[in-house]
């Protein structure tokens, strides 16, 4: 990511800002962090990460009017970013899962299972409510049924892939369109040795054959955005075996919803929906 857009607002324009920035194809669906300030309650910090420098006009055409006080800024390129919000960060323990990285391994317990990540440029860590969300659908589903054929749609950095081979020991196709993240993946996957179960492939779309070879799936799990959710729906739901399942994150929970009709429409049922802070995470089904 090249830039970021910056300010404090209110909580409402926060929730706005990060809605519209997630519905955005025109501004690449991107990344937004946003966190209340500690000290000056009511208002919270926003950083919406960009990939190019977009003129005011189509900021506030695409983000709406709490974009207008805004500051966008060049991020410089011999700073890591993600290494930089990573220093302080905890372990995660959600369900048996235990998310770390290298200076934390001696605090697995044997009933865990480890999964080793560190800072890197893919998005996926555990910490965000989105992915702690998806574990937590992971354990329920996998409790309930044996799944044979998994995908990971958007792996980011690989964790939910490696997540899902260990709890089923099933092999998991683990996709992204960013070809770094398919490699960080890889690498992550390697490094929880679990190398031979987890295949890492770059695809831009349902169209890649990829899908077709390893599919259909009776288990999809895709922690994206909420308008791309909307948008595959039609072509991920034509990938699903019958009866299967779904596991949707990455969406607000006022975009609930937006996602659900989306879904429904395509035959899916909502079973559980699991609320992370501001982030909804959705089990849905296929009769």
């Amino acid at each position: 990511m090249s830039f970021v857009l910056s300010g404090v607002v209110s909580k409402a324009d926060a929730d706005h800002l990060s809605a519209r920035a997630g519905e955005s194809d025109r501004l690449g669906y991107p990344a937004v962090a946003s966190f209340e300030e500690p000290l000056d309650s009511g208002n919270w910090k926003i950083d919406i990460y960009l990939l190019e420098a977009f003129d005011q006009a189509t900021l506030l055409e695409e983000l709406g009017p709490p974009a207008k006080g805004l500051q966008l800024a060049e991020l410089p390129s011999d700073i890591d970013w993600v290494l930089e919000g990573l220093k302080d960060l905890k372990p995660v323990a959600e369900g048996r899962f235990f998310i770390h990285g290298s200076h934390d391994k001696d605090q697995v317990r044997t009933h865990q299972h480890s999964i080793l990540i560190d800072a890197n440029q893919a998005f996926g860590t555990g910490h965000h409510g989105t992915t702690a969300g998806c574990l937590e659908a992971i354990s329920r589903v996998t409790k309930q049924r044996d799944f044979t054929t998994i995908l990971d749609l958007g792996t980011g950095s690989g964790v939910l892939a490696v997540a899902l081979a260990k709890e089923t020991k099933r092999q998991v196709l683990a996709t992204d369109i960013d070809a770094a993240s398919v490699k960080i993946a890889r690498e992550n996957a390697t490094l929880n040795s679990v190398r031979t179960l987890v295949k890492c492939e770059t695809a831009s779309g349902f169209e890649s054959p990829v899908f077709a070879e390893h599919g259909p799936f009776d288990l999809i799990v895709a922690n994206i955005l909420a308008g791309p959710l909307c948008a595959l729906a039609p072509a991920l739901c034509n990938h699903l075996a019958p009866s299967g399942t779904i596991i949707l994150s990455g969406l607000l929970v006022h975009q609930k919803s937006q996602v659900l009709s989306a879904y429904r429409l395509q035959g899916a049922v909502l079973e559980k929906a699991i609320h992370r802070e501001e982030w909804a995470t959705l089990i849905l089904k296929r009769p």
